[in-house]
């Protein structure tokens, strides 16, 4: 009979070193492995095998296969250490789990393991000690689970909550902390310690009521709230809120319940934010406009009175556009016919431009308020006189002022005056006052214009004694689309928008506009106040007003429009102008004409057949020895993108149609005497 071994395993009943039953001891060891490996071989989700006393691998299944990578033939005999990665090893970790086996019976641990093709898993190990009945420990089972899916979701479900916290924690413009299900605090972020004063190891713990004045604790509104959003799974609320220091705030709050998977709940989410400003805002809006529904009936009815001033106004802009056609018809039915007596062509010559140039000042005024209103306008400021700001004023008012027979009184300084701004819109500034003064006051009326310095500011006046301006009406003149009187507005046209314009071009060049009247039938007053320049520092009138004094000598122009009309009037009138003229009606033709007829200026209209006017100022500007000196633009296109486009394309000059014939002729004159 021989004895069994060290590394020999124990059968479930009493075995001793003797023959049990007359067998050999060795004989029911052998049948439990031979029962255990048959009830455990064929079983792949768990790694199960035997180990002896020393941890060497006696048993191996096809779990212990299909996990670790190994073949019974390779891995039975050697020392289960090798499932270990290095670093583990080298602490002498195996060896201790057989350690703390032994000692309890039991040992469980989840950590990193090693196949054979050197890769990790993380795995759940139970080590059950097994022992004879001396209590000796005579080898070990080992269960070895693959958990890497588990253990990689929670790695990345545990960086998604790192991430969340890093980045709960370092908002500071929301209180953003967690509750436990009883209502104290857990969690505390940097927002929530600017908001409420407190510090973390201060309030953590803590009961969130504190944050609750003592009258709304008194109403166990805290508890109300959790209760709420128990119930709803959210709740928010505004209210009063009290800091650490004592100071109370007005909060928004927002709680959401937090349940586990099982529905039981496990604490609330809050999120707080200060809004005292906007409580204060609006406690001012409150104490300056009334209650809330009176803010919303003022609110209709403001709405509904810009509804009305639309209608007025689209019925107006029809009526004002329909006017001049009326007589500009007439007046091209009048120069049809044969035989009219000169006097009368020469009145509808006159009718036809007066109301052009009406027609003209309405589209002006509008595609002005949109530019200004869109901050697309831009001023081209130069040193300029004032005297030519009044002079073209007075131009452009003249017209109003003759058909309605008033008398217009003009007061300046005896010595010359400079501003630094932009002539034609100081110039329509003063025109636009000029024209509504004529429009409000009774024929025969007196208006005056008045200009004085005081200091480094200039101030001019315009006064009239017409009608007034009511105590209502006063404040909103400068508003769009406001008008006085329709009676006399009305026969002399506008839009209401020329005070408007005044207005945001006086304040574009720095300076204020104010509107003076003691009441209706007593007159009113316009005073514009502008920055003055240093007046010391020239003495010279700019530029642009002396070029259009000086006489200049007969041009060669190219216009080029595929509207024949408006290019053989154009070409008309330079040619009663004292200039040569040639016309061409598309694109491709252009370079032709230059060569053949070798003009020193081009007007070019920009949408042309053919090839536009873009690529023909282009090709104009890479002509070798070319013999034009200025492009200009004529375009019905006047937005500051269409000005820079032409610019873009090589063009000197942006032109808008209809022309303005006094631009015209200025550059016609100025351009290279």
């Amino acid at each position: 009979m021989s004895e069994s071994s060290e590394n020999d395993f124990p059968t479930p009943a009493a075995t001793t070193d003797t023959e049990i039953h007359g067998r050999p001891a060795g004989e029911p060891l052998r049948k439990v492995e031979e029962q255990f490996e048959r009830l455990v071989a064929g079983v792949r989700d768990y790694a199960i095998f035997l180990l002896d006393a020393n941890g060497v691998v006696r048993s191996w299944n096809a779990g212990a296969e299909r996990i670790k990578g190994y073949l019974p033939v390779e891995i039975i005999g050697q020392h289960f250490s090798r499932f270990y990665p290095a670093d583990v090893r080298s602490t002498g970790w195996p060896q201790k789990e057989l350690a703390l086996a032994a000692r309890d019976g039991h040992f469980e641990d989840e950590g990193w393991r090693v196949r054979k093709d050197g890769s990790r898993f993380w795995a759940n190990v139970v080590i059950s000690a097994l022992y004879d009945d001396a209590g000796k420990v005579r080898g070990y089972l080992k269960i070895t689970r693959d958990l890497t899916e588990r253990k990689l979701a929670e790695e990345a479900l545990r960086l998604s909550e790192e991430r969340l916290r890093l980045l709960v924690e370092g908002v500071s413009d929301y209180a953003i902390f967690m509750l436990d299900a009883e209502g104290k605090v857990a969690t505390w972020n940097t927002g929530a310690e600017r908001l409420k004063g407190y510090k973390a190891d201060e309030i953590i713990g803590r009961h969130f009521s504190n944050f609750y004045p003592d009258e709304a604790r008194a109403r166990r509104w805290p508890q109300q709230e959790l209760e709420l959003a128990t119930r709803d799974g959210r709740f928010e609320d505004e209210g009063w809120r009290l800091r650490k220091d004592g100071t109370r705030f007005w909060a928004n709050v927002v709680i959401t319940a937090l349940r586990d998977a099982d529905g039981k709940l496990q604490g609330f989410a809050k999120v707080t934010r200060d809004l005292t400003e906007r409580r204060a805002a609006e406690e001012t809006l409150r104490s300056a406009y009334g209650d809330l529904e009176r803010r919303v009936e003022e609110r209709t009815r403001d709405l509904a009175a810009r509804d009305r001033q639309k209608d007025e106004f689209l019925a107006m802009l029809g009526h004002e556009l329909r006017n001049p056609l009326a007589p500009i018809r007439n007046a091209l039915e009048i120069l049809k016919l044969e035989k009219v007596p000169e006097e009368s062509r020469t009145q509808a010559h006159g009718l036809i431009e007066r109301q052009v140039q009406h027609l003209v000042r309405l589209v002006d005024d509008l595609l002005d308020v949109s530019r200004i209103m869109q901050g697309k306008i831009e001023l081209r400021h130069e040193r300029i006189e004032l005297a030519a700001v009044v002079e073209r004023a007075i131009d452009t008012a003249q017209p109003v002022l003759d058909a309605r027979g008033h008398r217009l009184e003009v007061s300046l300084p005896p010595q010359r005056v400079y501003l630094h701004g932009d002539l034609i819109r100081l110039a329509q500034v003063l025109g636009n006052l000029l024209v509504n003064a004529a429009k409000y006051t009774e024929r025969a009326g007196r208006i005056i214009l008045t200009a004085t310095v005081a200091r480094d500011q200039l101030v001019l006046s315009v006064r009239d004694n017409g009608i007034g301006i009511s105590a209502e009406l006063l404040p909103r003149v400068f508003d769009f689309f406001v008008q006085g009187s329709r009676s006399l507005e009305r026969s002399q046209g506008g839009l209401g928008i020329g005070l408007t314009l005044v207005k945001r071009l006086v304040e574009m060049h720095g300076g204020t506009v104010t509107a003076h009247s003691a009441g209706l039938g007593k007159g009113s007053e316009f005073v514009v106040d502008l920055p003055l320049p240093d007046q010391a520092a020239g003495s010279e009138r700019s530029g642009v007003i002396d070029a259009a004094a000086v006489g200049g000598r007969r041009r060669r122009v190219l216009v080029v429009d595929d509207n024949v009309d408006a290019a053989e009037s154009a070409a008309a009138l330079l040619s009663i102008w004292g200039h040569q003229v040639r016309t061409v009606h598309d694109g491709l033709s252009v370079m032709r004409h230059v060569k053949e007829f070798r003009p020193e200026i081009v007007l070019l209209d920009i949408g042309l057949p053919g090839k536009n006017g873009y690529d023909v100022a282009r090709e104009l500007r890479q002509l070798p020895d070319s013999p034009v000196r200025m492009v200009a633009a004529m375009t019905g296109y006047g937005q500051e993108q269409d000005r820079q486009r032409s610019a873009e394309a090589g063009f000197d000059v942006h032109l808008t149609k209809p022309l303005d014939l006094e631009r015209l002729r200025e550059l016609l004159v100025g351009k290279g005497s």
